[in-house]
């Protein structure tokens, strides 16, 4: 899943708020081998400011439709947390509703009612945990499935994210890595957004923009632990690591391979 921030205020320092250019580089994703392609029109940095519904469809909504005109057959997906947004944005081509804050009601009526797929990610206001962070991690988000599919959308349209860098510490961040089985072992399918973050800052002593090759070890990371989507800002490089580890976990080879 390719990244499109829509935004002047990204934390990774790659927000696009001109429509032409915003097209450009979710085509471009898109020839790198991109999937899916996410657009968001509000940064959930730390200490971001929150903005106004109206603001946030008037940064993504053009770039959604024009994206929608010249990439048809890509799915495309609404990083809101705003069912006003996300509805505004089905209606631009958007199929998939990615939320931040897991799977409340508002946004579970809106995405069965309009069919669309919905990744619920882990996330709280703090970083103080009653129990094992990890073990926080899997009740909650089994609890946004089985809201969901109470809700009636089908188990496959279900997409469990872990949450990385979202009401987390660096070691919390790290301990939940180290147990993305136990994420995919839930059954539903599962996306982990490590791209970037400031986890991979700390260990690597990098700026956002140059975490690529820390991000590359938590996408062959990710393969190995049966994890479905990856959500990154390079796709190129993300495209690599999931071959290469495809084809070392899973078996997967290139047509006319003849090794």
């Amino acid at each position: 899943m390719g990244i499109v921030n829509v935004t002047p205020d990204s934390f990774s320092g790659d927000g696009l708020v001109d429509v032409a250019r915003a097209t450009q580089r979710a085509v471009e994703e898109w020839n790198d081998g991109a999937d899916l392609l996410d657009f968001g029109g509000e940064s959930t940095r730390p200490g971001h400011q929150p903005v106004a519904e109206s603001t946030e469809r008037a940064r993504v909504l053009p770039v959604l439709t024009a994206v929608h005109a010249r990439l048809p057959a890509a799915p495309l997906s609404i990083d809101s947390y705003k069912p006003s947004v996300v509805a505004s944005a089905h209606d631009a081509g958007a199929e998939i509703l990615n939320s931040v804050w897991g799977a409340p009601d508002a946004l579970l009526e809106v995405a069965a009612e309009r069919g669309m797929a919905i990744v619920a990610m882990h996330n709280q206001v703090g970083t103080e945990y009653s129990e094992p962070v990890v073990d926080a991690v899997l009740r909650y988000l089994e609890g946004c499935a089985q809201r969901a599919i109470a809700r009636g959308i089908a188990q496959e349209r279900v997409i469990l994210d872990p949450g990385i860098g979202f009401g987390k510490t660096a070691d919390q961040n790290l301990a939940v890595l180290a147990s993305l089985q136990r994420v995919t072992a839930l059954g539903f399918p599962t996306m982990l957004g490590a791209s970037r973050k400031s986890t991979i800052g700390k260990l690597t002593g990098r700026d956002a923009g140059d975490r690529t090759y820390g991000t590359a070890a938590t996408t062959a990371l990710a393969v190995q632990s049966g994890i479905d989507i990856v959500r990154v800002h390079d796709v190129a490089a993300a495209r690599d690591a999931v071959r290469v580890a495809d084809a070392i976990v899973r078996g997967w080879r290139p047509h006319a391979w003849t090794g």
